[in-house]
């Protein structure tokens, strides 16, 4: 055992806690700073290329938060009308084959048009209920 002078000089090593429990200060989303979405102003549209096993052409938008940070984030769906200078939310969540895009532009809300004609996953493309649908039709009142 050691004793008071040897324990006093050599302060005891505490063993760091495994990697299968996610550290609570690591974030997937840190511009955000622990906050869900996030408002900005475009900057620019560009198009990138994918990574190695995947060959397209993907639109992201760089953003400026108005926090004043700069992140790249992805348009999702088909056929966008964002130009420089337009209002967007952006949200956490990354597209798995472009390189440094941790970030997903949540389409119409504020300036961003939603996709146009979408008649499944419409909460995903920003777009309204149509009018007179009904997802669910009781069985004595279909046709």
């Amino acid at each position: 055992m050691a004793t008071y002078k040897q324990a006093a000089k050599r302060k005891r090593k505490f063993r760091k806690p495994s990697l299968k429990y996610k550290n609570p200060t690591m974030s997937r989303t840190p511009i955000l700073k622990k906050c869900p979405q996030a408002k900005g102003i475009v900057t620019r549209v560009t198009i990138m290329s994918p990574k190695k096993p995947n060959s397209a052409i993907r639109h992201v938008a760089k953003v400026t938060l108005n926090k004043g940070l700069r992140l790249t984030a992805r348009i999702p769906g088909r056929g966008y009308l964002c130009v420089k200078y337009n209002r967007v939310l952006v949200c956490g969540g990354r597209a798995n084959d472009l390189p440094g895009v941790g970030y997903t532009a949540i389409r119409g809300v504020y300036d961003f048009s939603p996709v146009v004609g979408k008649k499944r996953r419409r909460s995903v493309y920003g777009v309204q209920r149509p009018i007179g649908f009904t997802s669910f039709i009781r069985r004595k009142f279909r046709y």
